[in-house]
């Protein structure tokens, strides 16, 4: 039988009527049956798409022009969007990114995880969905006359985006940061590292503040061991922005894509700096994962805290519980709280900061969840609530085997991915637990990204 070929062939340009929308935003349009997936391209719309590559049941087309557009569409207030790959979806209205968000999570529960009746409950929304990361991680190059550049990497490269001055998701305290270290470099004549010679000096800045304390730490990543003008930089920094309360040399000598070295060192303050969300104090260092938008993450621990129900005499088991932050919130109600990590820098930082709220009831241990939780079942643990949150990769199944061993009354899943939280919610419900509901949570506005918390009963047999 003879293989059928795609209706369109590359290059070839044709006009669409957009259909619907990809888990990443990308409009979908179809030619006798045939889907290609078009970027900024929206639902409803007519538009020209030169088609840029063509698979066996897909394809992939770039839009031209846009000759119907949708009441959803806005101006994307971000001067090289299209260019930048760090937002998917400023040319949508915020309606529609929330409505796009909501079906993914739904999508996910019917399709992969086959929950057709659990609950999906409308995303908790930002009241300004702008300015709101409180870290930002800018590579350093040089322009083709010497002078240092900032900015993002174009979309699929590494070649800088030039000439962006500002990001419209980023505090603006951290941007004006960012523009201070790279002046003063450029100043003192420190060179850009060169990523295909290996050679220069200053690779990446990093800037992070506390959204209640305002302290703020930079980070200047170099590939050599000092930092050239040391003295002067901290100097001059120091001098102009009073609410500096860190700045830290990272040293990262390898030839690779990875920003961060293994040695960090403070050379002027402190090698933390300080955040609260709710009632818990958190002290952040350089390397710490620390949510990057502290108003969600307050509505997404809340809701923790809510699904966990935990009571004053309750044994609670946080899995991937990085520097304490969801262990410390559920430590407030329970009687004991045991927290494991893989990450040791992760694990003393979760015991500072337990200490520093004066938590003596959460207990933090250097291990894989999967391996460690099986050994405390051994010994004889038994916790009411087990709370999970791990990367977008999802839970290895070792570790959803370990979870269902240790058969807790309850299990509340957080998730940044909602295609991997929907395989696991598989295995969760095979394994003997019912999902109850599901509560995304906009984190990431203007991106594709969506958080959602799950909570979890044992099924009684």
């Amino acid at each position: 039988m003879a293989k059928q070929a795609a209706p369109v062939k590359k290059n070839q340009t044709v006009t669409l009527r957009f259909e619907d929308l990809t888990h990443e935003g990308s409009g979908v349009g179809k030619i006798d049956g045939y889907p290609l997936f078009v970027p900024y391209a929206l639902p409803g719309e007519g538009g020209d798409v030169k088609v840029v590559k063509v698979n066996k049941n897909f394809g992939f087309g770039k839009l031209l022009n846009v000759t119907k557009p949708s009441s959803e569409r806005v101006e994307p207030p971000c001067d090289v969007y299209y260019k930048c790959g760090g937002c998917q979806l400023q040319h949508m209205s915020y309606n529609m990114q929330l409505d796009m968000k909501q079906e993914q999570v739904k999508n996910a529960m019917r399709k992969i995880a086959h929950l057709e009746n659990v609950p999906v409950h409308p995303i908790m929304r930002m009241e300004d969905p702008w300015r709101y990361r409180n870290k930002v991680q800018m590579p350093v190059g040089e322009k083709e006359d010497g002078e240092l550049m900032t900015g993002f990497y174009q979309k699929r490269s590494h070649r800088i985006i030039e000439g962006m001055e500002t990001c419209n998701i980023q505090d603006e305290v951290n941007d004006r940061m960012v523009e201070a270290v790279r002046r003063l470099a450029d100043r003192f004549g420190i060179p850009a590292y060169d990523e295909e010679k290996d050679t220069g000096v200053i690779r990446h800045i990093v800037v992070r503040t506390g959204e209640e304390t305002k302290d703020t730490m930079i980070v200047i990543i170099t590939r050599t061991p000092d930092l050239p003008h040391q003295s002067e930089l901290v100097t001059e920094l120091i001098k102009t922005y009073p609410h500096i309360t860190s700045i830290v040399h990272n040293i990262n000598d390898r030839k690779t894509n990875s920003i961060w070295g293994k040695e960090s060192k403070a050379i002027w303050g402190d090698d933390y700096i300080y955040d609260t969300i709710g009632d818990i104090k958190f002290a952040i260092s350089a390397k710490s994962f620390y949510q990057v938008n502290p108003p969600q993450t307050k509505k997404l621990y809340n809701k923790v805290l809510e699904y966990a129900r935990i009571g004053s005499h309750d044994t609670v088991v946080d899995a991937y519980c990085g520097i304490g932050t969801i262990s410390l919130f559920l430590a407030q109600e329970a009687k004991n709280v045991y927290g494991v990590e893989v990450v040791p820098e992760a694990v003393d930082d979760a015991k500072k900061n337990a200490k520093l709220n004066g938590l003596s009831n959460a207990a933090f241990y250097v291990g894989e969840a999967e391996k460690v939780m099986p050994w405390w079942t051994a010994q004889g643990m038994h916790p009411d609530v087990v709370v999970v949150d791990p990367p977008r990769k999802g839970c290895d199944e070792d570790l959803l085997k370990a979870m269902i061993g240790m058969e807790p009354k309850r299990i509340v899943y957080v998730s940044c991915n909602p295609s991997t939280l929907a395989r696991d919610l598989r295995i969760l419900e095979d394994g003997g637990y019912a999902a109850q509901e599901v509560q995304p949570v906009d984190m990431f506005p203007q991106t594709h990204h969506v958080e959602a918390v799950c909570w979890l009963e044992r099924k009684i047999s």
